[in-house]
């Protein structure tokens, strides 16, 4: 039986696109959101095959005109959302905070964080309600610790928490949740970029090649599914943690 609808942003690789498999092989219908590629195409046909009901929408989240169309395009045809996971995210740019060119530290903070609240604003009066709604953040450790040359992506993480903390104590009574979770270091098209940086302007360079070279990067399609129970079942006295899925 069909059940309540997510939507998933940066749907159409990595983490994004193995917790949109997993989330509608369970029965859920996915709004599979992502830059416009043929990747993302692909999922989301290969989605409404798995569950009906489900499609993919190209959605930049730097794009508040973008962002507001698909958010009326979501409401309109879905009464009810069960929930979001704003997986969506951009790494750029790696380079020291005073080198920064200040519109790519705009666009930054604009994907990472801004466009997470443009985007759930406008769906929030289709969630909650007599079922609980549930809204999940992918953290990283850059939310706690600084990383040298990332600061946008530091800045917009932190700031991702403590947003998901705000809509958590400002949800309880409309029964809408939040929770951070933590992916860990994941093998993912993220890693790559970083790791395709120039290692003059990434003091920590040396470290993420390692990681992957070594082997300690672990697979989108297992962290998914250790994402996926706290995605789907979390409940409102969780609401407002943070969670590590190497700590689960």
């Amino acid at each position: 039986m069909a059940q309540g609808p997510y939507v998933v942003t940066g749907a159409s690789k990595g983490i994004g696109r193995e917790i949109s498999l997993q989330l509608a092989t369970q029965g859920h219908p996915v709004i599979a959101l992502a830059r416009a590629s043929v990747e993302l195409d692909e999922i989301g046909t290969t989605l409404a095959q798995i569950c009906p009901g489900s499609f993919s929408l190209a959605c930049d989240l730097s794009h508040p005109e973008i962002i507001q169309s698909t958010a009326s395009h979501i409401c309109e045809t879905f009464d009810w959302i069960a929930g979001i996971v704003h997986n969506a995210g951009t790494i750029f740019p790696i380079i020291p905070l005073a080198q920064a060119d200040i519109s790519l530290w705009t666009h930054s903070i604009s994907a990472n964080l801004i466009g997470v609240q443009d985007l759930t604003q406008r769906l929030l009066a289709n969630m909650g309600g007599s079922q609980q709604s549930r809204i999940t953040t992918i953290s990283s450790g850059a939310s706690l610790r600084p990383v040298e040359s990332w600061s946008a992506y530091c800045v917009a993480k932190a700031g991702l928490d403590m947003w998901a903390r705000c809509l958590a104590a400002e949800g309880s009574a409309s029964n809408i949740s939040a929770i951070a979770v933590a992916p860990g270091v994941v093998d993912t098209g993220m890693q790559v970029d970083i790791r395709s940086a120039n290692p003059k302007q990434f003091p920590a360079h040396p470290t993420f090649v390692s990681l992957h070279t070594d082997g300690h990067l672990t697979q989108s399609k297992d962290v998914a599914g250790q994402l996926c129970p706290l995605i789907l079942h979390h409940s409102m006295e969780q609401s407002g943690q943070r969670f590590d899925v190497r700590e689960l």
